[in-house]
């Protein structure tokens, strides 16, 4: 590139050799707030540590494929959403904003400046509600949004993006680990909480920003924290995901520039432990294997089988199996019981959508959809299938309840189905390991199979083809260069 994305005709290969000097303001960044120092050292210096250290040339082969899994799910989903309506309007708002045009919109004609990119593919990929579950619900749905843009900004290659995608979920999985009841039971959505700070640092490690820089990097991002989950199956959930990407590279690039923040963001006595987790308990002791242990691999994610609120994702593949016993004898069911866990039922709600969000989130139309019809899909969620008069009738059999035995249960989402029939007669399925997650994975052809639906909604399927061998290859790819017009719809 002849021209970066820094003011003053910085490009990324003086900013990367000035060394940390070249992204602090003339006479260096000013005096932090003093701290007492824990034992282990502060949070955002423990991962600022981190992620200045991390190797990917030491890397496990799990890590390696599950990162390329990811971008092959996330980029997926995000050319599927870029067709939806949340999509046109974040797009619209982007074009009016302008911008430089330094960096591709995935599933779009048009390129601008990294952070409105970001912004843009933020919604986009989390616009269907088809994106990955980490941790605490699509926690890090901001991150590959965030870093592509930046890494066609700055010339990034593809294996300094997977790094700093791997230090992303690393955090994120510590973030939340900590305190695991601030989504689930605070009301906070992970989505635009944990994963702007998880996006910050993956995209302070993109720009190669000294250790100093990214402890920085940490503490902004906390104030940038936002999300509740009250805007469950509007359009704002996805925007969740859109700010958490555009935050996520303007925390890196101001603190490129000097831009200071609390050494003590994550555990001060005002911090983000204390005002977001409140009364709920919270153990700092769950960083303290970060860069020891895997977490990307171990819990891992969850891809989405359906493109719906995770939470019901359990309950939809006990309502499959229920349907395969019950086959042709559907109509004979007098009543659906679905037992969820108690965070799932504070999510999933009980009335029939009017909107393609809340369908999403819609215990009886999901349910009735589901043993109608099948495996939900992208068709399922559309005006015209909510207005399907058969669904609207059979949903009204369906309610759903607090399940006794897996009512607390946080690591999974159980869904138990029990039908009973018009002459009294019981069918119960229950699954504990919804589709796609580490102990009931989707096998190589089911995601490709994910990939080309979804990509479809945005390029031809030669195109859609090419980019998926790209990122077939990822690991081995030594630069973007041929990737960014391939995302272009």
């Amino acid at each position: 590139m002849s021209e970066g994305i820094f003011a003053g005709g910085w490009t990324r290969r003086r900013a990367l050799t000035a060394g940390a000097a070249a992204f602090a303001l003339p006479g260096g960044a000013a005096a932090q707030t003093a701290a007492p120092e824990s034992p282990k050292g502060r949070l955002a210096e423990r991962i600022a540590a981190y992620a200045t250290d991390y190797d990917l040339a030491k890397a496990s082969p799990a890590v390696i494929e599950a990162a390329r899994v990811a971008f092959i799910d996330t980029i997926g989903v995000m050319l599927a959403g870029s067709g939806e309506d949340v999509a046109h309007i974040a797009f619209e708002v982007v074009v009016e904003e302008g911008g430089a045009p330094r960096s591709t919109i995935v599933g779009r004609a048009r390129r601008t400046w990294p952070q409105l990119a970001a912004l843009a593919n933020g919604v986009a990929a989390h616009a269907m509600d088809f994106d990955l579950t980490y941790m605490s619900g699509q926690a890090v749905s901001a991150v590959i949004p965030a870093l592509l843009p930046l890494a066609e900004a700055v010339g990034a290659s593809p294996r300094e993006v997977i790094a700093a995608f791997v230090i992303a979920c690393e955090t994120a999985a510590r973030l939340v680990r900590a305190s695991p009841q601030t989504s689930a039971l605070g009301g906070w959505h992970a989505t635009g909480m944990v994963g702007n700070i998880a996006a910050g640092v993956a995209c302070a490690r993109l720009l190669k920003l000294p250790r100093d820089r990214i402890a920085e990097v940490v503490g902004i991002g906390v104030s940038l924290a936002s999300g509740v989950s009250e805007n469950f199956g509007t359009m704002t959930k996805p925007l969740h995901s859109g700010n958490a990407a555009r935050n996520g590279v303007t925390a890196a690039m101001l603190a490129a520039r000097g831009f200071t923040s609390s050494p003590i963001a994550l555990e001060g006595k005002a911090g983000y432990y204390a005002t977001f987790s409140r009364a709920l308990p919270v153990d700092l002791a769950a960083f303290d294997d970060l860069g020891r242990a895997d977490n990307i691999i171990d819990p891992g994610y969850k891809l989405k089988r359906y493109p719906c609120g995770g939470l019901s994702h359990a309950s939809i593949d006990a309502a499959l199996a229920l349907r395969e016993e019950l086959a042709g004898h559907v109509d004979d069911i007098a009543s659906i019981e679905v037992g969820v866990t108690k965070n799932a039922f504070q999510r999933i709600g009980g009335d029939y959508p009017h909107t393609i969000e809340s369908a999403k989130f819609s215990m009886p139309y999901i349910g009735a959809w589901t043993v109608l019809y099948g495996a939900p899909s992208l068709e399922t969620f559309t005006e015209k299938a909510i207005e399907d008069p058969r669904v609207k009738a059979f949903s009204t059999k369906i309610t759903h309840h607090v399940d006794a035995e897996f009512a607390d249960e946080l690591a999974q989402a159980p869904g138990r189905v029990v039908a009973t029939m018009k002459n009294g007669d019981k069918h119960e399925k229950k699954v504990w390991f919804a589709s796609g997650s580490r102990q009931n994975p989707m096998s190589a052809a089911q995601i490709e199979a994910k990939f080309r639906d979804c990509a479809k909604h945005a390029l031809k399927a030669d195109q859609a083809g090419k980019v998926l061998a790209w990122l077939g290859d990822l690991p081995k790819q030594t630069s973007f260069k041929s990737f960014w017009p391939l995302l272009k719809a």
